[in-house]
């Protein structure tokens, strides 16, 4: 398992067999079953999958897809209304027939750095919370590079070089991370999630997917991210920015350690 963790009995039904880098970030490879096809839009549902789907400020993962007729580039994965679709980079009469079996295949070095920078911007929200006491509110990122806002009155003109200490040190301190599943009113009841601002996940997502950067962070969260902090590598805060009253952003960049 790509995320350690013991929620077998708490997961959603069936999540562990159809959203595999749910439980399982390290995986790259995978076989399914085609259900669904639209010629139109170039894109195709499977029955399961491993490709992570935008979410969360977290981009796509990019692949291929392999045929009985060859191989599809797969440029998108999004979810709509529940499912997950893989855009493809191919004309409608070259998609796979609905039954059809094809073999996924993650693009490795792109999932490992989005993995990477998304533990980096976990640990940034476990330093603030820990040093601040001030919550997230907001992020984005993309392969080795992210950004998060908190509700900061004001920043310091060292911020920047001081929360860069923070986060190195965490990351040499290897923390173990470990995936779980919580019920809604747990979560929401839970304290230590106070500083994901909970509230702002949609009341829908019932049991919540939760990311515990053991001894650091915890939060709910939906992405693929490293077993221990110690993979992240090195991290740069590149710059902090005032986007307005109680609106402060930090970005950051991701480095070989």
């Amino acid at each position: 398992m790509g995320v350690p963790g013991n929620f077998a009995d708490r997961a959603p039904a069936g999540l562990a067999d159809t959203e595999l880098f749910a439980v399982d970030a390290y995986r790259t490879s995978f076989d399914a079953r085609v259900v669904e096809v639209d010629r139109e839009g170039a894109r195709l549902r499977l029955d399961r999958t491993a490709f992570y789907p935008t979410g969360g400020g977290q981009p796509h993962d990019t692949g291929t897809l392999a045929t009985s007729d060859g191989t599809l580039e797969v440029t998108g994965v999004r979810r709509q209304d529940g499912l997950i679709w893989h855009s493809v980079a191919a004309e409608s009469e070259a998609l796979p027939d609905v039954g059809s079996e094809v073999g996924g295949e993650i693009e490795w070095s792109r999932r490992f750095q989005l993995m990477r920078t998304h533990t980096a911007l976990h640990i940034l929200c476990g330093v603030i919370w820990a040093d601040h006491g001030i919550p997230v509110t907001g992020g984005n990122m993309e392969p080795l590079k992210g950004r998060l806002d908190f509700p900061f009155p004001a920043m310091s003109a060292d911020l920047g070089a001081q929360v860069e200490r923070r986060i190195n040190e965490e990351i040499e301190r290897a923390h173990e991370i470990v995936v779980d599943f919580l019920p809604r009113n747990v979560a929401d009841a839970d304290p230590a999630l106070i500083r994901t601002a909970a509230h702002l996940i949609p009341a829908v997502i019932d049991p919540l997917r939760i990311i515990d950067i053991v001894g650091l962070d915890r939060q709910a969260d939906g992405g693929t991210h490293v077993l221990s902090t110690a993979e992240v590598g090195r991290v740069r805060v590149t710059g902090t920015e005032s986007k307005g009253k109680d609106n402060k952003r930090i970005r950051l960049e991701v480095a070989d350690g």
